[in-house]
């Protein structure tokens, strides 16, 4: 796709779309924002492993269902250089407004249900947590799964080896952490 293919499938002029749109990478940004589903939301009831695994398979519904935003979040991915499509000289040193904006909306989907639940008393358990490493450990197996069409494959089953590795490996970070601060107070 090209602003000129744009230009004359909306039929209007090269000016009147950069008026809109100062860039196509802006133009792309707008149409990837539409498209973009609302945040999953992590279930009230259950154990935290349950409430995990729930919203774990709700992201790899969502990746399932909605190619565009996988294609959005691959396109956000090569950042600063995003050189497919022709601009204006003038939008070319930094990322616009929108491309930001697009990139803040599609980490805060991915981030706002685990925060709930990480922010939730059933998560004291697990200490701080890198809530970026922990998003990554938890939905990247499942998304690499849902996307690769490997014939084998069961998401859910992942999806709960995701959950319980996390989970195993998240306690033993806090039990030791907990166990250092109380030496160190004795």
């Amino acid at each position: 796709m090209t602003v000129d293919a744009v230009t004359r499938t909306a039929n209007v002029a090269r000016a009147t779309l950069y008026r809109h749109f100062p860039s196509g990478n802006d133009l792309l940004a707008a149409a990837f924002n539409s498209l973009i589903p609302p945040s999953p939301t992590p279930p009230a009831e259950g154990t935290l492993r349950d409430r995990l695994v729930a919203l774990v398979l709700e992201q790899a519904e969502n990746v399932a269902q909605a190619p565009a935003l996988m294609t959005a979040m691959s396109w956000l991915s090569l950042g600063r250089d995003l050189d497919g499509l022709p601009e204006p000289r003038h939008a070319r040193s930094a990322d616009s407004t929108s491309i930001t904006t697009l990139r803040e909306r599609i980490a805060q989907q991915y981030a706002a249900p685990f925060d709930e639940l990480f922010d939730s008393p059933e998560a004291a358990e697990l200490g701080e947590v890198d809530r970026s490493r922990a998003i990554a450990l938890l939905i990247g197996p499942v998304v690499l799964g849902r996307l690769s069409t490997l014939p084998d494959f069961d998401y859910r089953e992942c999806a709960l080896a995701a959950v319980d590795g996390f989970l195993h490996v998240q306690r033993a970070q806090g039990r030791a952490a907990a166990a250092t601060i109380e030496s160190a107070g004795a």
